[in-house]
């Protein structure tokens, strides 16, 4: 039943006040985009958004992001008046420590925030990758008669979001995608931080989004809810992703800011606030008002949520008596638990002096995996045969095949980062995005974010030092690992070789609950022989010693990771025939080792030895934690050079004479 015009008008307006009430409270924030936005909040969450408040968790439902995530002060004014766990002493707390009402959403923090969202463009494309998990499993498990996964994505999107680069590579590959569930409203205010948008952002944003193939739709009054609610009914009928232009006003009521970038950052002030008050015809005090008829009208969205979710289970029920088998498999993805006994197809590789890269091992255990895991997903920057990312006997996810395991995301490294989050958070998939290690900038946002949120993407960078050779310093990542190590909360682990690979990839499919980044070599490199060298799945402790060579305790510790791990073997070996004890150390990942109690910690790195050499083809930033005082590091603060790979580890040192010859004058 539609609420009288009087009903709906001030629900509006009880989002927008109580939203810059928090503002102002907080004495920081952005009223701007809620003051702006409220109707189109409103229509979406009281006449589209199908959820559950006392369930966010429930698989079915839509999803709504509000990329613009300054304006976040809507999104929990929205949250708590439709009766999530929020209440509203955290409103109150806005901004402050502890409260559950942070600056910017954030995933995990908030119930009901999808994802983590500010850094503009990110939730734009969290969106699509969201639509595309939606598109997968439908694909998958629907049928005719019971279509179990069948949801929509909606957004706020805004001017910034538009301007950032991220923004155009995702909806170039939705619009190619053709993801139907994909509805976002553009929040067409013609303001940004700077002033108008003419002093930067003049192209046709409409045409734009119609050649990407998406429907473009218009609303000419951003406040006007029945046209709002009209467009958006359009665009459910279109195969197409939609983009609802809405002409919108930034801080629509506030007496001398509206319609200025005044009125985008900061808070209004009591009297331009109780100005906004007046104009709309709002009681000035007391604040965070909310009268009990629209708090009502909110709320009925918990009795609607338990009817979706209760219809839902029904038609879960019906699915699992004549597809009893296809809906065990969904709710075991859908619960994120991963099949029985999906660790014993993990390959074990042969020892193997010539070996190969870890990208081509990396890709026989993706294809292992795939077999034992069908919810694995993922996909290359247009990089798969480079990457070793294609999973065999599996189209590629299109339009006409969305039941595809495998992605190109064309050259759009950012957009590849942020459309994994949105699948990971999605749940129901295992994806991953592969692209080349010096490469990792270009997603340096969604990676981080990623870190933040505990999202469980996974991250497969290949191409890992100056092994690469010939291409030269623009494709040799010497500062990458020492950047992706610093990003609190990022598991790193770049493997020495073929075993320790599968130990890699084993660790990344079961920590559901952080995301894992991967590097791996390009060339060769030995299968180290496990017979006498301690076994690769030492790896899941972050570092492990491989052997100690010579007499008595050891005088010098050698340690590596990925590639470098067979020079220290080959370096420790001679030492020890010069009579020096040697302990060679296989340190695949920083993050896991320090997680280890002291105890284990001290029984790989004896604190008693104080000669130590970490050898590594990158920048040494880092590596004196694990050598201390007296440890050398032997890394590249320089960038590479064009040549073929062992000409320039040659040249920059990377030889086993080398190590040897630092490893003697650090013992003797």
């Amino acid at each position: 039943m539609t609420p009288d015009i009087d009903l709906k008008l001030r629900a509006v307006n009880t989002l927008r006040f109580l939203s810059v009430d928090m503002v102002q409270k907080a004495n920081s924030g952005h009223p701007g985009l809620p003051m702006g936005c409220a109707a189109i909040a409103y229509t979406i969450w009281t006449r589209h958004l199908r959820h559950n408040p006392l369930n966010p968790a429930w698989p079915n439902r839509d999803r709504f992001i509000l990329s613009g995530g300054h304006g976040c002060a809507l999104l929990y004014s929205l949250l708590h008046l439709t009766g999530y766990d929020l209440p509203l002493n955290e409103l109150m707390n806005f901004r402050q420590w502890g409260s559950r009402t942070p600056g910017h959403p954030e995933y995990g923090l908030t119930p009901g925030v999808e994802v983590t969202t500010g850094p503009l463009g990110q939730g734009f494309t969290n969106g699509v990758g969201m639509a595309i998990a939606e598109a997968h499993l439908a694909a998958e498990f629907n049928s005719d008669a019971h279509k179990v996964i069948d949801h929509f994505v909606y957004a706020i999107v805004t001017d910034g979001d538009l301007m950032e680069g991220i923004s155009s590579e995702a909806a170039s590959l939705a619009g190619h995608l053709r993801l139907g569930k994909l509805i976002y409203l553009y929040d067409d205010n013609h303001v940004s931080i700077d002033g108008s948008t003419d002093i930067a952002f003049t192209e046709d944003r409409a045409a734009r989004f119609a050649a990407y193939d998406w429907q473009v739709l218009r609303v000419a009054d951003g406040n006007d809810v029945e046209e709002i609610d009209a467009a958006i009914r359009l665009a459910k009928t279109d195969p197409r992703p939609s983009i609802i232009v809405c002409r919108t006003t930034i801080g629509f009521g506030l007496p001398t800011r509206q319609g200025t970038s005044k009125a985008h950052g900061e808070p209004p002030g009591d009297a331009e606030l109780n100005g906004a008050k007046e104009k709309l015809g709002w009681p000035v005090e007391p604040r965070f008002l909310i009268p009990e008829d629209v708090l009502h009208h909110f709320r009925q969205a918990i009795e609607k949520g338990r009817v979706w979710e209760e219809t839902w289970n029904s038609e879960m029920a019906a699915f699992r008596v004549v597809e009893a088998e296809k809906s065990l498999e969904l709710e075991r993805r859908l619960r994120g638990d991963l099949p029985m006994d999906w660790e014993s197809v993990l390959p074990v590789f042969p020892t193997d002096e010539k070996g190969m890269g870890t990208r081509i091992a990396s890709g026989k255990v993706i294809n292992a995996l795939a077999q034992k895991i069908p919810e694995l997903v993922g996909g290359s920057a247009d990089l798969a045969p480079s990457t070793k990312t294609w999973i065999d006997g599996s189209p590629a996810f299109e339009p006409d095949t969305p039941v595809g395991r495998n992605f190109h995301f064309g050259v759009r490294e950012h957009a590849m980062g942020g459309v994994v989050n949105g699948m990971a958070v999605h749940g129901g998939v295992i994806p991953y995005g592969a692209t080349f290690l010096a490469f990792a900038d270009y997603m340096r946002e969604p990676i981080r974010l990623s870190a933040i949120s505990h999202y469980p993407s996974i991250w497969v960078f290949t191409h890992d030092s100056i092994g690469v050779g010939e291409d030269g310093p623009t494709h040799q990542p010497v500062e990458h690992l020492a950047t992706l190590r610093a990003i609190p909360g990022m598991t790193v682990i770049r493997p020495a070789d073929a075993n320790e690979t599968a130990v890699a990839w084993k660790i990344a499919v079961e920590r559901r609950h952080r995301p894992t980044l991967m590097a791996f070599t390009r060339q060769n490199v030995p299968t180290l022989d496990r017979t006498l060298f301690a076994p690769a799945e030492g790896l899941s402790k972050g570092a492990y010693v491989l052997a100690d060579l010579g007499d008595g305790d050891p005088e010098l510790i050698l340690m590596a990771s990925g590639s470098e791990v067979n020079l220290v073997v080959e370096a420790g070996l001679r030492l020890a025939a010069e009579a020096v004890s040697v302990r060679l150390v296989s340190f695949p990942s920083w993050e896991l080792f320090a997680e280890q109690d002291l105890a284990y910690r001290e029984t790989v790195l004896p604190s008693m030895t104080k000669s130590r050499l970490a050898v590594e083809a990158g920048v040494t930033m880092g590596w004196e934690r694990w050598v201390g005082e007296k440890g050398e590091i032997l890394g590249i603060n320089r960038f590479g050079a064009s040549a073929p790979a062992e000409v320039v580890f040659r040249e920059l040192g990377f030889t086993i004479g080398n190590i040897v010859e630092r490893g003697l004058h650090l013992v003797r």
